[in-house]
Order: C-alpha cells, then sequence, then structure tokens
C-alpha cells in the first residue's frame, strides 16, 4: 500500500530532523514506485526527491563536516600567504606564534560547529517543507487515481512560492501520462510534470539553499575572538590608542582579516561540496557544478509538445544540449533549473532511481523511531 496523506501529515510532524529526514526518505521512494506502477516507464518527481532527501541527510546529520573543515583548514589554509603575515605581525607586536597554533586559534574562534549546525538546519528546513507541501498532492492523486480534479482541488490558485498553479498542472500532466498510449508522449507528459514540480520547490526553496550555503562566521567577531586570544587584555586596548594617534589601522587587523577572508572560501567550499553533490544508486555521483553526463533516452531526444517546449525555453538557455548545465551558483535559481531539468532528462528512463535508498532492516528501524546502523 502507497503512503496515505495521513502518513505524510505525520511524518511531517516529526520534531526530530534526523528521524524526519529519513522517513521523509523512505516515504518518497514508496510514493516513487506507486507512481511508477500506474504510470508506466519513466521516472516521476518522487523518484529524483527519494535521492535529493537522501543527499539531504548527509547534511542535516552533519556526518564528518567538522573533521574535514578541521583537516582541510589545517592543511591547505596553513600554506596561505596570510597565515605568514599574521605570525610575521604578532612578531611585531612582541608575541612569538607558529603557524599551526594561529591555525588551531582560527579553527576554535570560527566555531565550526555552530555554521555547520545552521547550514544543517538550513537543509533540514527546506526538507520539510518541500515535503510537506508536495507529498500530499501525490498522495491524493494515488487515492483519487479515478477522480478529475480531486488533486487540483487541494492546491491553491497562483504562481509560487506562494501560489501551487505549477503543482495543479503538474499534476494534470501526470493524469494525460495514465490515459497516453503513445510511449514518446507520455514519456514527454511525465518529464513535463516533473518540471512543473520542479520549479515550484526550487523558487520555494531558494531562502533556505542561499542560507545552507551562506551558514559563513562574523568575520569582525571571529578577529575580535582571535585577538582576544593572542593579545594580552591591556595590550589589546592600548594598540588601538596607538593606532589612532597615527591614523592608521594595526597592521596585526589586516593580516588576521587576510586570513579570514581565505578560510572563509574553504568553509564554504566544503559546506557547498555537502549540498553540490548528488549520490545515485550503483555508485553514481552527479557533481552539481559540474554538466551532466549522458545523453538524452530516445523517448526524450527530441521534445515536440508545445508547451513543454515553451517550459524548456524558460528553464535550459543550451537547447537540445547538455553542454553548460553545470551549476555555477547552486544559490542561483535559474543555475539549478538548468542542471535539474537536463538531470531529470537524462536520467528520465535510468531504472536504478527505482532501487530502495535503504536496507530492509535499516526501513524497520526507520519505521520503530531509531537512527539506523550501517551506511546512510
Amino acid at each position: 500500500m502507497s503512503p496515505t496523506t495521513a502518513d505524510v501529515t505525520g511524518i511531517a510532524a516529526l520534531a526530530d530532523d534526523v528521524l524526519r529526514n529519513l522517513r521523509i526518505t523512505q516515504c518518497y521512494h514508496e510514493l516513487s514506485l506507486a507512481v511508477h506502477q500506474v504510470t508506466g516507464i519513466g521516472a516521476n518527481w518522487c523518484t529524483f526527491a527519494t535521492w535529493a532527501s537522501k543527499q539531504a541527510g548527509h547534511t542535516i546529520r552533519k556526518e564528518d563536516l567538522a573533521d574535514a573543515l578541521r583537516a582541510r583548514l589545517g592543511i591547505r589554509t596553513g600554506q596561505e600567504a596570510g597565515l605568514v603575515a599574521v605570525v610575521r605581525a604578532l612578531r611585531d607586536t612582541g608575541v612569538g606564534r607558529d603557524a599551526r597554533s594561529v591555525i588551531g586559534l582560527v579553527v576554535d574562534a570560527l566555531d565550526a560547529e555552530a555554521a555547520l549546525e545552521r547550514a544543517a538546519k538550513a537543509v533540514a528546513t527546506g526538507n520539510r517543507m518541500v515535503f510537506e507541501e508536495i507529498a500530499p498532492g501525490f498522495a491524493r492523486f494515488l487515492e483519487a487515481i479515478d477522480e478529475t480534479g480531486a488533486v487540483r482541488a487541494g492546491l491553491r490558485a497562483g504562481e509560487p512560492p506562494d501560489g501551487q498553479a505549477l503543482l495543479r498542472e503538474a499534476f494534470e500532466r501526470y493524469r494525460d501520462a495514465l490515459a497516453e498510449p503513445d510511449p514518446r508522449a507520455k514519456a514527454e507528459c511525465l518529464y513535463h510534470a516533473n518540471l512543473l514540480i520542479g520549479l515550484h520547490e526550487q523558487t520555494r526553496l531558494q531562502p533556505q539553499i542561499a542560507a545552507a550555503l551562506d551558514a559563513a562566521f562574523d568575520s569582525r567577531a571571529v578577529r575580535r575572538r582571535i585577538l582576544e586570544q593572542l593579545l594580552p587584555g591591556t595590550w589589546l586596548r592600548v594598540r588601538y590608542r596607538i593606532a589612532a594617534m597615527f591614523g592608521r589601522r594595526p597592521p596585526l587587523d589586516d593580516a588576521i582579516d587576510a586570513l579570514l577572508e581565505a578560510v572563509r572560501v574553504e568553509m564554504h567550499l566544503i559546506i557547498t561540496a555537502a549540498t553540490m553533490s548528488l549520490e545515485l544508486p550503483e555508485g553514481r555521483v552527479i557533481r552539481l557544478g559540474q554538466d551532466i553526463a549522458g545523453s538524452y533516452p530516445a523517448s526524450l531526444a527530441t521534445i515536440t509538445s508545445p508547451p513543454l517546449v515553451q517550459l524548456l525555453s524558460r528553464l535550459d538557455p543550451t537547447p537540445g544540449s547538455v553542454a553548460g548545465s553545470g551549476a555555477r551558483d547552486w544559490a542561483d535559481l535559474h543555475d539549478r533549473l538548468h542542471l535539474i531539468a537536463e538531470l531529470f532528462r537524462c536520467y528520465h528512463e535510468w531504472e536504478p532511481l527505482f532501487e530502495p535508498p535503504f536496507t530492509a532492516q535499516q526501513v524497520t528501524a526507520i519505521r520503530a523511531g531509531q537512527r539506523p546502523t550501517g551506511a546512510l
């Protein structure tokens, strides 16, 4: 039996971010299979959402991100000229510190755990928000498979982020797919529906995505915490008076700010890496900053439906080609939509997408409200 609207409501209401994400991922998989059974060959939006939600779980659980941040800063930033400048400025101030101790202070002052916590919370919020809005539509679609307009009646008119007109149209395209005997036309109906939902949910997710990628630190607060650790309290006050007398900023502050900018870039790359890759079955990993590798299936090699052609003209600046599909900036809505359009099209008939995201034992634990063992 496929998940019901009551099941979806119950999952969305779970307070535990980690457990809720696991339940959401499994629910998407079950909805995907149920819709696939009635529409036939081809992926539906829940098929892709299963793996996107599973990927989001890595960020929500903050798996290895803090350790990765510390290791990356210690190795890469230790080679930055900015660190050398900080050590030199400290010596000029009469404070002896080596590069390793300085970078240790920087990592502690950054409060990396807090930044990662903000990223995890933003991703968890987006994961829940999309699920509680879109999953009920799929549940109603399956519950009222023979009732035209049943799904539409539960959706608001208007454009996103507040309106749900795109979702209304998407479920109409899914219903068209049910009755379409021609495989190519059916594939276009499904692809069209998937894109409409993608456009809606990505528009709604914009604030959460921007927040996840911008979980950086306040450089002034970090600099203050570093200086408090490096310099005695009395000297910390006196140096600013001396700097004011000579009309210039203390050189150590400039050196620390330059170092923090290098650190900010590294921190952004690590958090971005966690949210800009998509792990699919069979060990396949989609790097969202790179062009989608692959080709279109025969059923979608040429698009003939006028409404779908019109929609693609808004989403795909390189029609008929995956070139340029890599998202330069994942916080940019148009970049994301271009990549999503190519991903949905290239992988429309890739059967491994329907594989379960968790083992049977893990599903049992998840349903019991427990975090399962093993790789998630």
